[in-house]
């Protein structure tokens, strides 16, 4: 998971083999920025480097055949079309490659002003007016329901296998979970943790997007049976099947999966803070470098506030199921998840596909390597496991499994949406 960096790349640039042709042709001063590659600034006029006197001398022309500015439009023709404002185009071209440093070449200041150049000359050939910034995202009240929605119907689960008994608690369980795994899938198609990525100018999903859900979960699962049976396994079991209790031999953990069903909401609230003030900063910033370091405290800040979201949640679950709260594996597994929503809401499907199936794949190794040691010669394999839960427990696998996800995924979050074309808003329906 070092390589973060490199897993979420966003498309080459659009536009026709004419047009790149006709861009790239000798003499042109866009000569060496070839399909697929970002321009760079590579005649060393950036910002507070003086001039030599040729260029005082002969100034690159706006118009015309050298015009740098047409060639770039050439080069983008396709976001500059379907561009509904300069904001798109600025965080289209950000996605491309194109830094303030690269957009000196241009003679702008920074990508804002270029993509306001660019909106406007397509704006003056179609004849079409100005339009305000996009506004934030407003609060909808069938999301709001449909976030609720997966922790009532976790609440009522809890509540029906702690009553029942024999087959019958088997029945509850199973409808339980079906209830809650429906409502979940409909709270993710809705609302602010919905993927609205499909129309942006910049990163595109990936293949890997529909690979999280078996991985997803199997945490959840683990988070619920994982630590009692680890626990029977390194003692010689497990004898029977989970009764549905705490106190029972395969003891549940329901505690957590409830505050993580019940965080459904603050995760949607946190999620659309997070997009409506970013739009807001995306509209007031004058340069990439600043967008970043404006967003960047946002970003950390709304995720210190699902995390507290989730302890307060945990308590409560804790308190009404009679059950020790699991703070440290509960916030790191909710914080994993709450990270990889993100990125796959905005467009980066890949890094969350992977590190999820990197932990899931370390905790039923975990559980493997302790079965597999019962087998003649290899009584080592549990060694490191047995190890690890004696000395603090059997919920640090997958507290340092979460743990060490989630730290992974923030820090590669920490790049990724500080980006302006991650915040970018979708291309409306037309």
């Amino acid at each position: 998971m070092s390589g973060l960096g490199e897993l979420d790349r966003p498309g080459t640039p659009t536009g026709s083999a004419r047009d790149r042709t006709r861009s790239g042709k000798p003499g042109s001063a866009v000569d060496g920025a070839g399909p697929g590659k970002p321009e760079s600034a590579c005649d060393g006029t950036g910002p507070g480097k003086p001039e030599s006197a040729a260029d005082r001398a002969t100034p690159t022309p706006r118009r015309g055949a050298v015009d740098p500015v047409k060639a770039l439009m050439h080069r983008h023709r396709e976001l500059c079309e379907r561009a509904v404002d300069p904001l798109e185009i600025a965080a289209g071209l950000e996605a491309h490659g194109i830094t303030d440093r690269t957009a000196a070449r241009f003679r702008h200041r920074d990508v804002f002003s270029l993509a306001e150049e660019m909106y406007a000359r397509v704006s003056r050939d179609g004849d079409t007016p100005l339009p305000a910034p996009p506004a934030a995202p407003r609060v909808r009240a069938d999301w709001v329901l449909l976030t609720l929605l997966p922790g009532a119907l976790c609440a009522a689960a809890l509540a029906a296998v702690h009553l029942t008994h024999g087959q019958s608690r088997l029945f509850a369980a199973a409808a339980g979970a079906l209830a809650v795994a429906l409502a979940l899938h409909a709270a993710l198609r809705r609302g602010p943790l919905s993927r609205t990525d499909t129309d942006r100018p910049g990163p595109r999903p990936g293949a890997a997007s529909g690979r999280t859900t078996p991985w997803t979960v199997w945490l959840v699962a683990y988070s619920l049976l994982g630590n009692g049976l680890l626990d029977n396994a390194l003692a010689g079991g497990p004898d029977t099947l989970p009764t549905g209790t705490a106190d029972g031999p395969w003891p549940l953990t329901a505690a957590p999966t409830l505050a993580l069903a019940l965080a459904c909401a603050p995760a949607a609230w946190t999620a659309h803070l997070l997009t409506a003030r970013a739009r807001r900063k995306l509209a007031a910033s004058r340069g990439l470098e600043d967008f970043a370091a404006a967003v960047r405290p946002l970003l950390l800040g709304v995720f210190a506030l699902f995390l507290g979201a989730l302890a307060a949640l945990l308590t409560l679950s804790g308190a009404a199921l009679g059950e020790p709260a699991a703070y440290a594996q509960a916030l790191a597994l909710g914080a994993l998840l709450f990270l990889a929503r993100l990125l796959t809401t905005h467009g980066f499907t890949y890094a969350p596909a992977v590190v999820l199936t990197a932990a899931a794949t370390v905790e039923a190794a975990a559980l493997a390597t302790v079965f597999a040691s019962r087998l003649p010669g290899v009584g080592f394999l549990a060694t490191p496991v047995e190890t690890l839960v004696t000395t603090w427990g059997a919920d640090s696998v997958p507290t340092l499994t979460c743990g060490a996800a989630a730290l992974a995924l923030l820090v590669h979050t920490t790049r990724k949406l500080t980006r302006a074309s991650a915040h970018a808003p979708p291309e409306p329906a037309r």
